[in-house]
This record gives C-alpha cells, sequence and structure tokens, in this order.
C-alpha cells in the first residue's frame, strides 16, 4: 500500500473520529443553550405577571373600592389583570403562554387543568420550593413550563375568598356562591405557569448544528488538501526520484544524474547520504576493476 494512501486512510479515521466528537458536544450544547434561552424568557415573562399583579393588588385595586359597591370589576383581581395584560402579549407572540390556574377558581376561565393541579399539589407538598420547571408533550409538541404557587399572604384578600357570607354581594352576583371560596392563608390554592414550545428554539439549533458540522467537515477537508499536497510535493515527490535514481544506480549505471535536494530538511540529508553512498560505490568498483 502507498504511502499517500496509508497517510489518507488515517487522516480519515482520525476526521470520523473528530467529526463525530465535535457533534455530539456541539449538538449538545446547542440544545442545551437553546432550552436555557426559552427557560430565561419563560421566566422574564413571569416576572411580568408578577409585577401586574402586585401593580394591581397595591394601586389599582384601591382605587376601585367605590365602584366594587355596585359592581364587580374583574380589573382590581391581580390574576385578572396579569392575565390580560399577558393575554395581549401572548396574540403578538403566541409561542408564549401564561395561565394562572387554580384549584377553585372564582373565574371559570382560571380552572386548572389535571397536570396543573399535579403542580398544584407538588407545591403543597414542597412548601418552600419557590418554583418547578418541567417539560410536557402537547398536541404542537414539546413544551417547556414554568411554574410558581399562587399562595395567598395579604389577609384583604380573604374578604372575597373565605366564605360566601362575606364576599361582596357584587362578586356573589356575578360569580355566584359555588367557585373561589374557602381559601385558607399561606397555602397554595394555584400555580401561575409559563408554557413555551421547544420546537422553534431546538430547530434553530439544529440549524446551527448543521452549520458548525458543515464549517469543520470544510475545515478538515482543507487541511487534508493542504496535507495531501505537502506530504506529495515535500516527500513522496523526491522519494520516488531518489527511489528511481537508486534503481538506476544499482543497475550499473553510474552515470546517471545527481539528485539535487533543494532543502535543508530530512530528504536533504538522506540525497547527501545517498550521494556519499554513490561515490563510495563507484570508488569500490573502480578498486575491483584495478
Amino acid at each position: 500500500m502507498k504511502l499517500l494512501i496509508k497517510f489518507n486512510l488515517v487522516f480519515l479515521v482520525v476526521f470520523l473520529l473528530g467529526l463525530g466528537a465535535s457533534a455530539y458536544v456541539a449538538r449538545d450544547l446547542l440544545q442545551s443553550n437553546a432550552e436555557a434561552e426559552v427557560l430565561e424568557s419563560g421566566r422574564l415573562m413571569m416576572e411580568k405577571a408578577v409585577a401586574v399583579r402586585d401593580y394591581t393588588a397595591k394601586q389599582v385595586a384601591p382605587l376601585l373600592q367605590t365602584q366594587m359597591r355596585y359592581t364587580f370589576l374583574p380589573q382590581s383581581v391581580p390574576s385578572f389583570a396579569a392575565a390580560e395584560v399577558l393575554k395581549g402579549f401572548s396574540e403578538k407572540h403566541p409561542e408564549f403562554t401564561y395561565k394562572p390556574a387554580m384549584l377553585n377558581p372564582t373565574n371559570p376561565r382560571d380552572r386548572a387543568s389535571d397536570w396543573e393541579a399535579d403542580l398544584v399539589n407538588q407545591f403543597k407538598q414542597q412548601p418552600d420550593r419557590k418554583e418547578l420547571i418541567g417539560q410536557r408533550d402537547t398536541p404542537a409538541g414539546r413544551s417547556l413550563y414554568v411554574a410558581r404557587p399562587i399562595v395567598i399572604t395579604n389577609g384583604a384578600c380573604m374578604q372575597c375568598h373565605s366564605t360566601v357570607a362575606a364576599a361582596p354581594p357584587t362578586l356573589v352576583e356575578k360569580y355566584g356562591p359555588a367557585n373561589g371560596f374557602g381559601w385558607n392563608m399561606n397555602e397554595p390554592i394555584g400555580v401561575q405557569v409559563v408554557s413555551v414550545p421547544l420546537s422553534l428554539p431546538l430547530q434553530r439549533a439544529d440549524k446551527a448544528f448543521r452549520v458548525v458540522i458543515a464549517l469543520l467537515a470544510g475545515v478538515f477537508l482543507l487541511i487534508g488538501l493542504t496535507l495531501n499536497l505537502m506530504l506529495w510535493k515535500l516527500v513522496i515527490q523526491p522519494v520516488t526520484q531518489l527511489s528511481a535514481l537508486a534503481d538506476r544506480v544499482s543497475l550499473g549505471e553510474m552515470d546517471a544524474p545527481e539528485f539535487q535536494a533543494k532543502a535543508q530538511d530530512e530528504i536533504g540529508v538522506l540525497s547527501d547520504s545517498f550521494s556519499r553512498m554513490r561515490k563510495s560505490l563507484a570508488h569500490a568498483m573502480k578498486l575491483l576493476d584495478a
């Protein structure tokens, strides 16, 4: 097997191993970064919801107390305000969804689904936990969610959610006496959930992965071609010429031309050694002829 073929076989093995290892690391890193980006966006949306809830509870609700005596205004409810504000955000960014999911909500639209109810129960079992992060399968594909507990810490909220008798008549008139009562202080009654599908960021990660692999393959190919050219020019070609000259000399052609090595490298050293050996052989043959 020729030297150039051996070199290319070894280079191909190294290339495939290097490309495979690089592909594994790059894919894992890009997908991890995509998931981290989605998670950060979800947390940012959650912080927006928390800010809206605090603003509504501290500044909006007190201004509506007089009107609430005559008609119940859901705009005074922090969870309603957060849901409405982020509903507008989700219309422009449909990949993000926010829901204040409650086990026993006043507004039926906030009722928790089965998987959201499981999150509430997890927070009840782990009262010190402040956040849950996970993934779930949806009809639209894999989705990542960020969930935080909804806990009543303000005693003023219990006026509307302790018993039907204590609740404002306008609240009971609007939503009825069956829902949103019996809540307890400092106990998780629901969760705020932000959901983001993973399909889009993972698609972007896959696209970036293909670009990275194509660049790596291109770099390896360029390196391979360069090394092949250098190997041919600096090693194989001079060694082939020197080998052909050695064959001629070995057959007795002492008038064969000298091999001129231009470089002062290992090939040059080999050429000098061959020239000395040729002179020694010529001298030996003259002695034999004499």
